[in-house]
This record gives C-alpha cells, sequence and structure tokens, in this order.
C-alpha cells in the first residue's frame, strides 16, 4: 500500500527545517507545511470525509492550494482541481459528475460554488483569503490535531482533473497514486542532476493543470526544493522575481516566454542562478527559443505531454535536444507513430463506432529531424526493410502519436465508450490515442506538426470549439455560428466566432464578445467576432473550418 505523499513525509523527515514555500516574502518550512497539511486532512476526516471522497480545489496558486492538495490526499481522498478562471456554469458540470462534497474556493470564487450548489453533493464550502457567507474561512477550516496518512493502492485515484473531449463536454480523468508519483520521478531526473533540495522552483504554471501541478508542485515537494507559487502570469515581475529570489528552475507556456523576450528591458535582466528552463503545453516557435536563449544564455528545452499521461512523456534535456522536437520519452515512457487513417476517418464525435479495421502499424521514421514540411518530397526516410526511399508527401511520414507507459490514466470517469475509443490494445500493452499527428526519426526524437482535428490551442490551454459554439447559440441574436482557431503571434492561436445574426439582431460583435467573457473563462472568449451571411457546409451539413481559417 502506498500513497503519493508518502514521499513527502519522507522529505519532512530529511529538510524538516528548508522551506518548502515561499510566498511574497512569507516562508514555511517543511514543518510547519507538514503540520497544516495533517491539520487539513484531519477536518476532512472530522466531516466524515475520506478515503475515495473527492475535494474541489477552486483556487489560483497559493500556499492554500497545496495545503487542500497533500492534505486531501493525506487523508486518502482525490482531488478535483477546477480552473479558477471558470464560471458558474463551467464548474457545475465537474461538481456534479465527480460528486465533489467539499469545495476550496477562493472568497470571490465562492458565490459560483453556492450558486451550483444544490444542483450538486457540495456540502461544505472552504474560503481562501476572507471570510464569505456560506463558507468556512481556511485557518477556521483546520483541525486542532493532524491526521496519519491513509494508505492507498498504487492504482487507486489520487487526482481527477477534467479536460474537454471532442464534443467539447468535460471528461475526467482518472490518475493514480501510481500514474503521479512515475511522473514526477522521471521528470526531476530531466535536469543537470535532477531536482535538488537546493532548487528554488517557480511556480507561473496554473496548479489546477496538470502541468503545474505535477511537474513543478511535486517535483518541488519530492526534491525538498523550495516551490514559489505565483498567483497570477505577469512577465516584469516574474521576471524580476526569477532575479530577486536566484530562480533555479522554470517550468512554462510559449506565450510567457514570448512575453519575457519582448519586454523593453529584456537585454537588463540576468538569471544567473537559472540553470533548467521548459516549455511545454503547446509548440514552441523556434525564434522564441532562440531569442530566449541569446538573451540570458540558458537553454530553453522542449517537452511534451497531456493531461492524460499524467503529464509528461517526451522531454529534450541539456545533452540531448533537437530544437523543433518535443525530445525523447522519458525512460520507462513508450510511444510511437502509428498509422490511424482508418480511424480518423470515422466521425466519432457523431457517435460511430471505431471502424473493426483500424490500421495500428508504425509509420516508417525520417532518418533525421526536423524536417522541412514545406518541402517533405525531397527528404529521406527509411522503409520497412531498411531502404532509404523518397517520401512523397507529409502524409507518408506522419501519424498518429500514441503512447503506453505507467504515466497513462488509469481511463475517464463513468465514460467507458470514451475509454474504448482513447485505447488501443496490442501485444499486451495499452496505447492512448493523443489526437496528435507528428513523425519520429531514428534516434527516438519525436515532432508534432498538428492537433486534434478541432481543438485550438491558446498560451497553452485546450480550448474545443464546441464549448464556445454551444453558449453562442443561447444569444437570441445568434441564427448560426462557428469557432475556429487563428494564427496569434503571442497565443500561438487566438479564438475567433463567425456569426450569422437573426433578422432582427441588435447584438454587435463587441456584445458578443463580452457575452462569451462573462459566462466562459477569459482565455475561451473570442477575441475577433465576425458577423456573416452564412457558414460555409458541406452537403451534409458539416461546417467547413477549413474554409474559416483560411479567411
Amino acid at each position: 500500500m502506498t500513497n503519493l505523499v508518502t514521499e513527502v513525509a519522507e522529505t519532512v523527515d530529511t529538510n524538516p527545517e528548508s522551506a518548502a514555500l515561499s510566498y511574497e516574502g512569507m516562508e514555511l518550512s517543511y514543518e510547519e507545511f507538514w503540520e497544516r497539511t495533517g491539520q487539513f486532512a484531519q477536518a476532512l476526516e472530522n466531516r466524515g470525509i475520506g478515503e475515495g471522497d473527492r475535494v474541489g480545489i477552486y483556487l489560483p496558486n497559493l500556499p492554500q492550494f497545496v495545503t487542500a492538495f497533500y492534505g486531501t490526499l493525506r487523508v486518502g481522498g482525490i482531488i478535483v482541481p477546477m480552473n479558477p478562471q471558470y464560471k458558474a456554469r463551467e464548474i457545475s458540470h465537474m461538481l456534479a459528475d465527480s460528486e465533489a462534497t467539499v469545495v476550496v474556493a477562493l472568497a470571490d470564487l465562492v458565490p459560483n460554488v453556492l450558486e451550483v450548489q444544490n444542483d450538486t453533493d457540495v456540502e461544505t464550502v472552504v474560503s481562501v483569503g476572507a471570510d464569505a457567507d456560506g463558507a468556512t474561512e481556511f485557518d477556521d477550516f483546520l483541525a486542532d490535531g493532524t491526521k496519519a496518512i491513509v494508505d492507498r493502492a498504487d492504482d487507486d485515484i489520487a487526482v481527477q482533473p477534467y479536460t474537454s473531449g471532442t464534443t467539447g463536454t468535460p471528461k475526467g480523468v482518472l490518475l493514480t497514486h501510481h500514474n503521479l508519483a512515475f511522473t514526477t520521478r522521471a521528470n526531476a531526473s530531466v535536469p543537470p542532476g535532477g531536482f535538488q533540495a537546493s532548487d528554488r522552483l517557480i511556480g507561473t504554471l496554473p496548479l489546477f493543470h496538470i502541468y503545474g501541478m505535477s511537474v513543478v508542485m511535486n517535483g518541488a515537494m519530492y526534491s525538498g526544493g523550495t516551490y514559489y507559487p505565483v498567483p497570477e502570469w505577469d512577465a516584469p515581475t516574474v521576471m524580476d522575481q526569477l532575479e530577486d529570489d536566484e530562480i533555479t528552475i522554470m517550468f512554462g507556456v510559449p506565450a510567457m516566454f514570448n512575453d519575457m523576450i519582448n519586454q523593453p528591458d529584456a537585454e537588463e535582466y540576468e538569471f544567473e542562478a537559472l540553470r533548467f528552463v521548459n516549455s511545454g503545453g503547446s509548440s514552441l516557435p523556434l525564434e522564441v527559443l532562440e531569442r530566449f536563449e541569446d538573451l540570458w544564455g540558458v537553454q530553453l528545452n522542449e517537452g511534451y505531454g497531456l493531461t492524460e499521461t499524467s503529464p509528461v512523456t517526451h522531454a529534450n534535456t541539456d545533452e540531448s535536444r533537437r530544437k523543433g522536437s518535443i525530445g525523447q520519452p522519458l525512460e520507462g515512457v513508450e510511444a510511437k507513430i502509428v498509422d490511424s487513417a482508418e480511424r480518423s476517418s470515422a466521425d466519432h464525435s457523431g457517435g460511430d463506432e471505431p471502424p473493426e479495421d483500424e490500421e495500428f502499424e508504425e509509420v516508417p521514421r525520417v532518418e533525421e529531424g526536423p524536417i522541412d514540411v514545406d518541402s517533405v518530397a525531397s527528404s529521406t526516410r527509411r522503409g520497412k526493410g531498411g531502404e532509404t526511399a523518397e517520401a512523397a508527401d507529409l502524409h507518408e511520414i506522419t501519424g498518429e502519436l500514441v503512447i503506453h507507459g505507467p504515466n497513462v490514466m488509469k481511463g475517464y470517469y463513468g465514460l467507458p465508450e470514451a475509454n474504448e475509443e482513447a485505447f488501443t490494445e496490442e501485444n499486451g500493452k495499452r496505447w492512448f490515442h493523443t489526437g496528435d499527428v507528428g513523425y519520429w526519426d531514428e534516434d527516438n526524437f519525436f515532432y508534432v506538426v498538428d492537433r486534434e482535428k478541432h481543438m485550438i490551442v491558446t498560451g497553452g490551454y485546450n480550448v474545443y470549439p464546441r464549448e464556445v459554439e454551444e453558449l453562442l447559440f443561447e444569444h437570441e441574436d445568434v441564427a448560426d455560428a462557428a469557432v475556429v482557431g487563428v494564427p496569434d503571434e503571442r497565443r500561438g492561436e487566438t479564438v475567433k466566432a463567425f456569426i450569422v445574426p437573426t433578422p432582427d439582431a441588435e447584438a454587435t460583435p463587441e456584445d458578443i464578445k463580452q457575452y462569451c467573457l462573462s459566462n466562459l473563462a477569459e482565455y475561451k472568449h473570442p477575441r475577433d467576432v465576425e458577423f456573416v451571411q452564412e457558414l460555409p457546409r458541406t452537403t451534409t451539413g458539416k461546417v467547413q473550418k477549413f474554409e474559416l481559417r483560411d479567411e
């Protein structure tokens, strides 16, 4: 029997006086931090919360998030992390579906929880930052005593984050104690010498997201380093902190690094302590990588992962890197590029069964990447017999990236059909379909060239157009709507909505943007709204989104 926090307890025993958390000039030692997690765990048990019960955490990056996270695991519970940018309508499904009975929320967000409480199993609301009507303030919630660690099996669920499927409906991802423990250990070995007790890790990535939670927070707690939570991204503030606090490790998304290099005084900064920097969440533009390294002399490595893989599957390292690649699989993780043409030809979002003759053959590797995909006909690849052949087009060398390993989720919560579609069993191995298209080379470096068919990746966040479209259809002035991703220099992509207004519509494009902003997280709302007379459709009625993107 085990528990994800067992190794944290060992860290506490080894480094009781070292700083576990540092926030706005306040430091919390490992001994003090451990005491508070025990008090939180005891408070949960006092309210009947124990093994397998779910606790929602609806907070930005704050020390209370870390305390509630490990406190919940300590009592044997399951964490349901929620984006603090979400509005009431967005958290309603997560709380109802997960059957969470406790929610820890920022005081300003407590009204959102109370608004949907009657539609969920939530009984207890804990507020952070201030008193809030209908909630118990965080410090008042903590018990006087501390709860010992409750044993859990390796395959017991530790965290249930939600990710949108191709239909836009959030799906609970079941991540086990072993999933997260493996990923934390594997990722902590990526920097030179691995994560160390002397490291100071800056928490710019949101903790509700598996990237910030598993890689940065867990990594710091496992290694005995110090975690510096950052509630809100602001490039100048973070750059000052990198200097002042002598931060040694930073993980971020491309938009963050793009913001940093574009600060007018960027050349004045010196990050002398910074020894490892990693980018994930979406593809890193080569010009951003090279500008970052030119400015500060620190190698910027790109990696890859998904919520369903806990998240990291691939990484570049200081010793082994190819620019433009997501890197090689972590030790213990298997990956390959397969021919899934038959699979992708079926419209699963419409309820079709996956084809029985689904192909799952490995796509031949290119000799060495990256390649110029615009002139792929001139590049060479190895055939199955080892011969070198000319690649006629990109389709011949690309396929779907699939993953097998101890980091892959147990499955989606309560969705057997989605689980059947997400995995392929082959030779006793369970391969997860990422939905991402890419290629690989003979040195086992992987390259992602496209994302899932309709998903928009903006600033490292995934946005599924259907969720936005369904909201737009609720507006009385909208007769028809389609949402696509369009190129954006800072975010990689941004959201654009094409609207066919009703004949008597009075709403303006700005009104539509504000309507979305009031009902969706800020990063999901369309930054551009265009009114059109009609949407391009196929003879079967499907919107031809590629035409909208081309426009």
